[in-house]
């Protein structure tokens, strides 16, 4: 097989443990590609859901195997792995930072990219909800996790009818005001941030919305998730960046 070759790729979001987490498609596409560099930027584990102790939250063979894909490209590439903690991943606060061979565990990162620098994180201590609310921050992710379900019922439905797949709550988030709002926040702020920092771009996760452009001079990078956009971040050798799409028709809704 023919593994297409990146310097980098950029993972977040991808919420082990949760039911609605795309983890087989995202081993998919790990398959199919090689790095010396995977960044997995936050809530990659979900230990918010795992935390509930019930059967539709827990943690299951494929699971594991996610991780066991990444230990064979470790192996068979001499892949680095940085992995940035999330908020939903915060039972790594007891190790950060740690280091073990080609692993190493931190709150944020300073990726080099050619002659540019890019401050890494996952984004969530700019959400003041999150940071200094967590209750509420668990309610809205049960609306959330709602929507979800609601979305897999939708699809079921289009997809008998033979249309493609589509995103309900993506399509909620556009069009209610405050989600907008926060989003543009999220992004000015985490601009600010690197600038702050002297750095010529910023890598995060946190609000599942992929994004590749330049705010404030600063080139603002989001992986998305794998929950819903099925998103990630792919560099090339020369330091271009690319968002990867997912074929959301692949996706399993059983």
């Amino acid at each position: 097989m023919n593994r297409k070759a990146y310097k980098t790729i950029v993972l977040s979001d991808i919420h082990l443990g949760a039911p609605h987490s795309k983890v087989e498609e995202v081993c998919h596409f790990l398959e199919g590609v090689k790095c010396k560099k995977l960044i997995l930027n936050g809530d990659i584990i979900d230990g918010w859901y795992l935390q509930k102790g019930n059967k539709k939250h827990s943690w299951k063979k494929k699971h594991t195997a996610f991780f066991k894909q990444i230990i064979k490209m470790m192996e068979r590439d001499d892949m680095k792995v940085i992995y940035v903690r999330g908020n939903h991943d915060d039972f790594l606060d007891t190790v950060v930072p740690f280091r073990f061979a080609n692993i190493r565990v931190l709150n944020f990162y300073i990726h080099k990219s050619n002659d540019k620098r890019y401050y890494v994180t996952h984004g969530d201590i700019f959400d003041s909800i999150t940071t200094g609310m967590k209750w509420l921050a668990k309610i809205g992710d049960v609306g959330y996790s709602i929507l979800l379900r609601l979305n897999k019922y939708v699809n079921k439905r289009r997809l008998k009818k033979g249309l493609p797949y589509d995103s309900l709550s993506q399509k909620v988030k556009k069009q209610v005001k405050q989600a907008v709002s926060y989003i543009s926040d999220f992004e000015n702020q985490l601009a600010k941030l690197a600038k702050s920092k002297k750095m010529d771009g910023v890598i995060c996760g946190h609000i599942h919305q992929s994004a590749n452009e330049m705010i404030q001079g600063v080139h603002y990078l989001n992986s998305g998730d794998w929950v819903e956009s099925l998103t990630a971040l792919t560099e090339d050798f020369e330091g271009n960046w690319d968002i990867y799409h997912y074929d959301k028709n692949l996706i399993k809704l059983d």
